[in-house]
């Protein structure tokens, strides 16, 4: 099964809030069958012991290990903000929800982590004009 479809792929022109922003990802996670509505609160919680933020404009939220009972499939959700998000301080564009059954969860990081450190890569991501040129642009981590 994919851990990404089109479905999963938003594009913002405006801003959000993190809080906002980690609802959206875990919301979308939630439609795509991946997780229970409990994994919002995992997300959070990570949150509040360490921040998500990646660097080069990337926030990767993810639940903690202690919820992986709300984990039903592994799945990713992109969120491009145009308009930016305050990720703890942190400027942040992307908004990458993971969720990740068993040990997958660091196959997924580490795809998105390898994308995100190139900085051509991550121009394309931000100068593509709709969510069926990103979700292109990402589909390397159904591989």
């Amino acid at each position: 099964m994919d851990v990404l479809s089109i479905g999963q792929v938003r594009i913002h022109s405006g801003g959000a809030s993190q809080e906002a922003a980690l609802q959206e990802a875990a919301d979308i996670l939630v439609s795509a069958g991946a997780v229970t509505p409990a994994y919002v609160d995992a997300m959070r919680q990570r949150e509040e012991t360490v921040s998500t933020y990646m660097g080069n404009g990337l926030a990767i939220p993810h639940g903690t290990n202690e919820t992986k009972d709300a984990i039903v499939a592994s799945a990713l959700s992109v969120v491009r903000y145009d308009g930016g998000v305050d990720w703890a301080g942190e400027p942040v564009t992307f908004v990458v929800g993971i969720a990740g059954r068993g040990d997958e969860h660091l196959e997924i990081l580490s795809q998105i982590a390898i994308l995100f450190s190139d900085e051509d890569e991550v121009a394309k991501l931000t100068a593509a004009q709709t969510p069926d040129e990103l979700f292109a642009l990402l589909s390397a981590v159904n591989d």
